[in-house]
Parts: C-alpha cells; sequence; structure tokens
C-alpha cells in the first residue's frame, strides 16, 4: 500500500498522470450526495446519472495570454454582435474532441494569426458546476498577425499591447489574468523557484468531473506529514464527483463532511497540483487534483470515514509542505461564483 500510494503522490507532485484502477476509484459520488442530502430532507435536484458533454452538459473555456519580450500582450478585437469592437485574450469555447492544449491553439490562430506552442496552465476558473475556463501561457511560433484586411467571424484583428488602458476592453476579468502571466513570467526569468515549474493538462480519459484532495496534516508527536488516504477496494487519494448543479466550494464541503464530520477543523484550499483530461473514447470527464493543508495537528482532527491518515517519507513530506508555504506553488483555482 505505501509504495503505490507514494508513487502515485510522486507523480501529482511531478504534474504526471495517475494510472491504474484506483485512480477511477470515486467515494462520494452524485448518489451518493443525493442520498446524504436526502437524509437532511432535502430533495436532491440533480441527476445522479448525469455525465459530462461537451457542448451540451458541460463547458470547458480556453483563454490565453502571451507574452513578447518586450512584455506586451496579444490580444484580439471580437467580431462577435454582441460585443463587436471590443478587445480582448483569445479565448473560446473548446470543440467535442479537442484537448485543452488543441483548444487554445486553435482560437489563438484562428483569432490571432499566430501559430503558438502552450507552455504551462496558468489557473483555472469554476463557475458553477459545469463551467471551467482553462487558463493558458506559450509563445509563438510563426504565423503572421491578423490585419484588419483579414478580418473574419472569428475576430477582426489582433496586436500586440503595452498599455490595456488604450483599449475598450469587453470584460475586465482578464486582468488579473494578464497580471498573473507577467508575474509569472517574471519569477521564470529570475528562476523563483516558489512559483510552480511549466505544467501542461495531463492526458487521461475520464467519464465525471472529478475532484481528487491531497490532504495535508503534520503529526505534533513526530512532526512528520502524513496524508489521507482513502480505503475502498483499494488505498487511493480521496476522491468525489463535482456536483454539476453547485459551485465548487459547495462540493468540497459536503465532501469534507463526510471525510470528517460537521465540525472540520479550519482548512483552506491552496491550489490544483494536476489537470488531467483527455477526450477518447467520447470522455468528456475531467480530474483536478486539489491541495488541502489543515491547519490543526493530526491528533485534533477525527475521520469518520474509511479513511486512514498515512505517514509519507520524509522526502516526500518536504516536498509537500513545500507546495503549502509558497501561494504560488500551485496552479491558481478560482471560483468566479
Amino acid at each position: 500500500m505505501p509504495d503505490t500510494v507514494e508513487s502515485n503522490l510522486s507523480k501529482v507532485l511531478n504534474g504526471l498522470p495517475l494510472d491504474g484502477e484506483e485512480a477511477e476509484i470515486c467515494d462520494f459520488s452524485l448518489e451518493e450526495q443525493n442520498e446524504a442530502l436526502e437524509s437532511q430532507g432535502i430533495q436532491p435536484t440533480v441527476d445522479p446519472k448525469y455525465k459530462p458533454v461537451v457542448g451540451e452538459t458541460v463547458t470547458y473555456i480556453v483563454a490565453c495570454v502571451i507574452l513578447n519580450e518586450q512584455g506586451d500582450v496579444l490580444m484580439m478585437q471580437e467580431a462577435k454582435k454582441t460585443c463587436a469592437g471590443k478587445w480582448y485574450l483569445p479565448a473560446g469555447r473548446m470543440e467535442k474532441g479537442e484537448t485543452i492544449v488543441e483548444a487554445c491553439k486553435r482560437e489563438v490562430l484562428e483569432e490571432t494569426g499566430l501559430e503558438i506552442e502552450c507552455t504551462t496552465i496558468l489557473m483555472v476558473e469554476s463557475a458553477g458546476g459545469v463551467w471551467l475556463r482553462f487558463v493558458m501561457t506559450g509563445k509563438v511560433l510563426g504565423g503572421t498577425l491578423k490585419t484588419p484586411a483579414q478580418a473574419d467571424q472569428e475576430s477582426l484583428q489582433a496586436k500586440w499591447v503595452s498599455n490595456l488602458e488604450e483599449l475598450s476592453l469587453r470584460a475586465t476579468d482578464i486582468l488579473e489574468l494578464i497580471e498573473k502571466a507577467r508575474s509569472y513570467s517574471h519569477a521564470r526569468k529570475i528562476k523563483d523557484r516558489t512559483w510552480h515549474p511549466d505544467q501542461l493538462p495531463c492526458l487521461r480519459p475520464y467519464s465525471d468531473l472529478l475532484l481528487r484532495l491531497v490532504i495535508v496534516i503534520k503529526k505534533k508527536a513526530t512532526n512528520r506529514v502524513h496524508i489521507l488516504l482513502s480505503e475502498r477496494t483499494s488505498w487511493h487519494l480521496p476522491v468525489c464527483q463535482l456536483n454539476p448543479g453547485k459551485s465548487f466550494h459547495s462540493t468540497l464541503r459536503k465532501f469534507m463532511v463526510d471525510l470528517f464530520g460537521a465540525e472540520v477543523p479550519t482548512h483552506r484550499p491552496h491550489g490544483l497540483l494536476l489537470v488531467e483530461h483527455d477526450p477518447r473514447d467520447s470522455k468528456d470527464g475531467i480530474c483536478l487534483t486539489l491541495l488541502v493543508p489543515f491547519r490543526s495537528p493530526l491528533e485534533e482532527v477525527p475521520i469518520i470515514g474509511k479513511c486512514v491518515w498515512h505517514e509519507v517519507s520524509k522526502e516526500l513530506g518536504d516536498k509537500l509542505l513545500q507546495r503549502v508555504v509558497y501561494r504560488n506553488s500551485t496552479l491558481q483555482f478560482h471560483v468566479v461564483k
């Protein structure tokens, strides 16, 4: 058990997809979430047989922040009637059968005329349970910047912009994304190791929208790092199904209560360690692995589910603590609403 668990945890920390049957195990399915609601006298509203289908029951958006050597950002001018003439980052909906990276490259090419290579996920944003936006960064490999003479239904033109205040923006939500990209770019240049390394989404197909937790705690008596493991057919990191009718925070809260009881001690989602998605075999699901550190020592956190605290090796424990200590060591996860 320890060898498999630590091997999987090492993969997560290195941005690699999990393999084996334990990656598919779900500890808190939609059906079980509905049962929990019914036990409280609340009528569930979500179909327990829900499956994510791109363009039908789930919406995946990609957006790309590309900076040049001067720090200018690549922007495109909207052609859509609802926001024609406004400026925005290259962005759009993922299409059926696309990976996150493929969708990002396509949107940038269609809207700016430039061919890019994606370099890292910068942020994942969530609204409700069925809308996710993957914010990427990238670098230009070729192509020609779209001019007004090449305007089409995708965009009117594209240009490199140094001062965003000169533009009429479609929405100001991108200002935070651009600032984040500039901070990340600077950190990479000065080799600031407190930031996460370049990391792309992993290719692994899932049928459902899943949330995997790496719950980290220190034991006061030994000062050693422990992680929570679930025992459903085999030892594994706890996983729940994201509820399409609830916010991310609501799903996480209910899962933590399922694991620790109503009086869950103080904890705070730190950020994402891994994003897994692969549309092969018509599977439109995704798995997000979230780092959740506890402030309280292990001795003060009771477990009510079929779980145990597992003491990790000192090497792995030190790596986990590094991720916990530094704010930008994980991929930012932002809940829009």
